[in-house]
């Protein structure tokens, strides 16, 4: 199928707009100026902004049960019982009643030790209080948006899979994946639902028996990076138990392959992206020193993303190190490049630019969002390629932060923030996507399917690009690669 590209508009809540037949009855209507029209909306636009309103109102609903858990079980309520009796029984009774009646939170209590005994109780008895409810139909409204761009999840197979996980059946569910993959493969059923991986993953956490990944799904509805795994609920600070190294650099030589590469590289986001598929993802990364047209030395740094053979390995680059970038900012990766830059001699002050595809583009967000790193370099560029950092910030707002994604990869969804997410970047970021099906995941992710696109039908966004880095043109005086170990 052709690539084509989708253009990523904000989105935002329809506006209020006043009915005709309410205009007509006000007395001065003739008199008022006539609103300004307001822009048809789509039918997925109108989805996302109801799922919007039904995430705050369920957000709103899991406050409200954590705050009337709290007073049952405040200090306050006791003493007062202990002077008004009559008043603190009939207070506890109302507070009961509105927490656990179906016309009220319907079991909806959470926070402190009682709400959360309360919460995890209803949770293994299958109760589904008024704020799951609500989140429920949330995550169903924006799987329904993203259908209309991916027609895929409208196809039967598919829709079977979505509504078993909305409905919380996960015999059927699994039944329905089970059909899915069948019918498609496993790399074209997993590419099928990528679009709505962060929300069945929601879903999951909100209507298992398990009371400890609901964060993971409440952090999802918000807009937020969860900080926990969506299937046991482990924290973040559990995983980088795992990846304690202290992260090292050590110089070593490019191989045949990656010396013909480099030796044809240059100032330009395809070369950029394929000097890092010649890198590999078995532990190097590349320091490129530039003697700019301006007589100015900078420098660009090189980091490749995940190796997916084993869980654990001796470099940064492993799974454990993607799971670790992803919850934190300080792991074994940020690390192991800031070594490089000091064994490399790179000077305080230095115009430095980082490019990464999947995570090490998210380990570049992770150096920029470090106060200290921001105030040892003049980071003026982040560059991520099919990365999810779309929660990660900048310690220093001039760093330009590009943002490249296709639509039918995986791994930028990540972040949470998926193709019907209703929220939004900071505004100066620069983000492309794009809809390229000519690759299932995980071919979509790799770099040569990222440098394919940008060289053909998204040479647009190429030209872009070069044009906000055209300072590091110039003679290139270095190339070092080296290899990134945990320690």
């Amino acid at each position: 199928m052709a690539p084509q590209v989708v253009d990523e508009a904000t989105r935002r809540l329809p506006g209020q707009q006043q009915p005709k037949a309410a205009a007509r009855d006000a007395p001065d209507a003739t008199d008022a100026p006539a609103p300004p029209p307001q822009p048809d909306r789509t039918e997925p636009e109108l989805l996302i902004a109801a799922s919007v309103l039904l995430a705050d109102a369920a957000l709103t609903a899991r406050q409200a049960g954590a705050e009337l858990a709290g007073a049952l079980g405040s200090r306050r309520l006791g003493l007062e019982a202990l002077r008004r009796p009559a008043w603190a029984l009939g207070a506890a009774f109302s507070c009961a009643k509105a927490l656990t009646s179906p016309a009220g939170l319907g079991f909806g209590a959470n926070g402190g030790l009682f709400g959360e005994l309360a919460r995890i109780a209803g949770s293994m008895t299958y109760r589904r209080p008024a704020q799951v409810a609500m989140a429920v139909d949330a995550f169903a409204l924006r799987i329904k948006a993203a259908a209309a761009a991916h027609p895929n999840l409208d196809a039967p197979a598919a829709r079977r899979l979505t509504d078993a996980m909305v409905a919380g059946h996960r015999i059927e569910a699994l039944r329905a994946l089970h059909g899915l993959v069948e019918r498609l493969g496993i790399t074209r059923a997993l590419t099928t639902v990528s679009p709505v991986m962060m929300e069945l993953l929601a879903l999951l956490g909100l209507l298992d028996e398990n009371p400890v990944n609901d964060d993971f799904s409440w952090v999802t509805l918000a807009g937020g990076v969860p900080t926990t795994d969506p299937f046991l609920g482990l924290p973040s600070s559990l995983i980088g138990y795992f990846n304690p190294g202290p992260g090292r650099a050590e110089r070593t030589e490019p191989d045949a392959i990656l010396a013909n590469v480099l030796a044809t590289s240059r100032n330009d986001v395809v070369s950029y992206v394929n000097d890092i598929g010649a890198l590999g993802n078995h532990g190097l990364a590349l320091l490129r020193r530039v003697r700019c047209a301006d007589g100015a030395d900078r420098y660009v740094l090189l980091l490749p993303g995940t190796s997916f053979a084993l869980l654990s390995n001796s470099t940064p680059q492993d799974l454990i190190g993607a799971f670790d970038g992803l919850l934190r900012t300080d792991t074994t990766y940020t690390r192991a490049a800031r070594n490089l830059l000091e064994r490399a001699g790179v000077p305080a002050g230095t115009d430095l630019m980082i490019v990464g595809h999947s995570l090490g583009g998210l380990t570049a967000m992770n150096l920029a969002s470090d106060p200290e790193f921001a105030a040892t370099y003049r980071l003026t560029h982040v560059i991520a390629v099919g990365s999810p950092i779309d929660g990660k910030r900048p310690a220093d707002h001039t760093t330009r932060v590009v943002n490249l994604a296709n639509k039918h990869d995986v791994i930028p969804t990540l972040d949470g923030r998926g193709p019907a997410s209703p929220h939004d970047i900071p505004a100066d970021w620069v983000e492309l996507t794009w809809l390229d099906e000519s690759y299932d995941y995980p071919l979509s992710h790799a770099p040569q399917a990222y440098s394919d696109s940008l060289r053909g039908p998204m040479a647009h966004h190429r030209e872009r690009v070069n044009a906000l880095i055209r300072a590091y043109d110039g003679e290139i005086t270095g190339n070092q690669p080296y290899m990134l170990r945990d320690k």
